[in-house]
Parts: structure tokens; C-alpha cells; sequence
């Protein structure tokens, strides 16, 4: 069993809709005024491309951790 983590950036695009980046195995402990800087740079410079438009407000940020326990390995 492995404990897997994911920090999930959370913003809402031109259209109203939720859009979400997710970063794997993130630096811990995780920073949040460098989090909250890097979800600024992304809404200001639209780095990401959406369905709904530029990505135009930041929502939240939080840190996911889930246990993983393999059942089958081939």
C-alpha cells in the first residue's frame, strides 16, 4: 500500500465552468502563498487553454492524499 498525493488547482473559465489542474507528488509541506502566486500566473497569462474560454478566476487549491493498494500486478 502507497499513500499517493496530488495538490489540485482549482480556477473557473470565462464560461462559468470548473477547471481544475492537478500536480502529482507536489514538494511537501506545500507552500501557500506560492501556490496561490502560481494559480495567479496562470489566470493572468491564460497558459491553459479551455472548452469554456480563459481560464478567469481562481477557486481554491487543496492537497488530496489517497491510499493505493495494489490487488493485481502483471
Amino acid at each position: 500500500m502507497s499513500v499517493v498525493k496530488t495538490l489540485q488547482l482549482n480556477f473557473r473559465n470565462e464560461e462559468g465552468r470548473p477547471v481544475s489542474i492537478s500536480v502529482s507528488n507536489p514538494v511537501e509541506p506545500v507552500d501557500a502563498q506560492a501556490v496561490e502566486a502560481a494559480m495567479e500566473t496562470i489566470s493572468q497569462k491564460n497558459i491553459f487553454v479551455t472548452t469554456g474560454g480563459d481560464i478567469t478566476d481562481k477557486v481554491s487549491a487543496r492537497l488530496i492524499s489517497r491510499e493505493v493498494s495494489d490487488v493485481v500486478v502483471f
